[in-house]
């Protein structure tokens, strides 16, 4: 086994302990501790996505114990990508949040950290079980977060996000439970050799759980029709939480990857693609319904809130079509929608913060201060979110296009993604040249200063799209072997097969 599988784990946790019991320390020595915690997080998660470059499954089991009994961690490409997507995206908003978003709560740096640790279990973790238990610490951690801050707006949208995922929670479990109850285990790898020996009044029983499971992560991932709770609650959050929340979504999606190839793969018998038949159409209205409530948006933290749910449909669209290409393209998308949506929500804050009370609402205002700065940055944003070239959106949606073959689904895909993107830029161009542009005479309130990190760290998430436009060749040869990864699971079922007790100075237990 690999110990470094559990950096990514015990890091955030270790942070997060030590933040609560220095609760009443200066706050410059929770930053800079939260940021040195946050940084050994991202140098780990590289450590990992370097190990799963070479195509290897590595695994980690607590105490030694031979897979399907125990807590095992898996490290494949997709969970380094997962990982390193993450660990970026939060040290961004970290250095973000020591701008004065953490003020006000002495907790703000443990909770940020304890849910950076569900989600890496989450990625990590070779078990439904503890996927469900890695959903409750991130979940747990995410309430305190969106709460931070106070006030009554926070509070409705607060409670719809706990009821829901509480809801959420209690199907997870019936779900797994019904699926333990045939098949005796919950470890995956062992799932996917048992699932497809499922026969008689079993079989029912195993595709009610895992129809079950499917919606569960749709409501993690947001769709339709339970995606309502996400604008108001993405809305009202501080910006550095709001950003680190466009990863939230992508955990369902991560599960529906992770899970449905694996288990109920083409190898699965008579459970072969559940439920993908309804997860197509479902992601094409997903990501209507996104597009009509962004065009509805009166100010631009809404606006973005809804571009996460576009997202969510793109996505899942090609992932149903089951295809080694859908899923390439898919993750592809997934790395640039993830820090452009988080971007947007970075630059929407800075823009309220200069327009006195018209804060974010898409009205005409008296011209604010770094309106030109401000103004590029939130182009950049929103031409890789409407998906217009040369940004990185541009090739993600280019990808998934190529990514399905001709017939009626190739239609629908086309239509409905086009046409999304038409809209999206319509809505774009009409919010900027109306927050920007469309001023109107008066004095604008003393602004509050823009402070340096929230600057550096604004503009450098805004501008990985960039970098994800240089890099594209790498980064689609890497999801691209990804995909091919997720289909041929022969290697992840292998897991059963491999002995846990290595040397102590070993690096990592390898299955190829």
């Amino acid at each position: 086994m690999t110990h470094w599988l559990i950096a990514p784990i015990l890091i955030p946790l270790l942070g997060g302990i030590l933040q609560v019991l220095m609760g009443y320390a200066p706050i410059s020595l929770r930053r800079t501790l939260a940021l040195t915690t946050t940084v050994l997080m991202l140098a780990s998660a590289i450590v990992l996505l370097v190990f799963a470059s070479d195509g290897s499954y590595r695994i980690y089991a607590f105490g030694n114990w031979q897979p399907p009994f125990g807590i095992v961690l898996v490290l494949d490409r997709l969970a380094g990508l997962m990982l390193a997507i993450t660990a970026i995206l939060a040290l961004l908003c970290h250095i973000y949040a020591t701008g004065g978003a953490d003020k006000g709560n002495r907790q703000f740096h443990a909770l940020f950290l304890f849910q950076l640790m569900g989600l890496n279990i989450a990625f990590l973790t070779g078990d439904l079980f503890n996927l469900f238990v890695a959903f409750e610490v991130l979940l747990i951690a995410s309430y305190g977060l969106l709460m931070h801050g106070g006030g009554t707006v926070r509070t409705i949208p607060g409670l719809h996000y706990v009821a829901l995922n509480l809801v959420g929670s209690a199907l997870f479990l019936i779900g797994v439970g019904m699926i333990y109850s045939v098949t005796g285990t919950l470890n995956m790898a062992d799932l996917a050799v048992k699932v497809p020996q499922v026969s008689g009044s079993d079989l029912n029983l195993v595709k009610a759980g895992g129809m079950m499971l499917l919606v569960v992560f749709g409501l993690k991932a947001a769709v339709l029709p339970l995606c309502f709770w996400l604008p108001k609650a993405y809305a009202s959050a501080t910006a550095p939480v709001a950003a680190l929340f466009a990863v939230m979504t992508k955990v369902g999606i991560y599960a529906i990857m992770r899970i449905y190839p694996l288990i109920f793969g083409d190898g699965a018998g008579e459970l072969a693609n559940l439920g993908m038949d309804w997860l197509f159409p479902i992601a094409l209205i997903t990501l209507s319904m996104g597009v009509i409530g962004a065009l509805g948006a009166d100010n631009l933290k809404t606006l973005v809130a809804w571009q996460v749910i576009i997202s969510v449909g793109t996505l899942l669209a090609p992932i149903a079509l089951g295809s080694v290409a859908g899923l390439s393209a898919a993750l592809f998308y997934l790395v640039s929608t993830t820090w452009t949506v988080a971007g947007l929500f970075l630059v929407s804050e800075l823009v309220a913060s200069q327009r006195g009370t018209a804060a974010d609402r898409i009205v005409t205002a008296p011209k604010m201060r770094h309106r030109t700065f401000l103004s590029v940055l939130f182009l950049i944003g929103a031409v890789s979110a409407a998906g217009i070239p040369p940004l990185s959106g541009f090739f993600g949606k280019l990808l998934i296009l190529q990514s399905v073959e001709p017939g009626v689904e190739m239609a629908w895909l086309w239509g409905v993604l086009l046409t999304g993107s038409f809209l999206m830029l319509i809505t774009y161009s009409r919010a900027g040249s109306i927050v920007f542009w469309w001023t109107v005479d008066g004095d604008q309130e003393a602004p509050e200063p823009i402070n340096s990190r929230i600057s550096i760290a604004t503009v450098i998430l805004t501008c990985l799209t960039v970098l994800i436009v240089v890099l594209a060749y790498p980064i689609s040869d890497y999801t691209r072997a990804t995909a091919e990864q997720l289909h041929d699971n022969r290697g992840y079922i292998n897991i059963l097969q491999t002995p846990m007790h290595v040397p102590p100075n070993s690096l990592g237990e390898e299955i190829h």
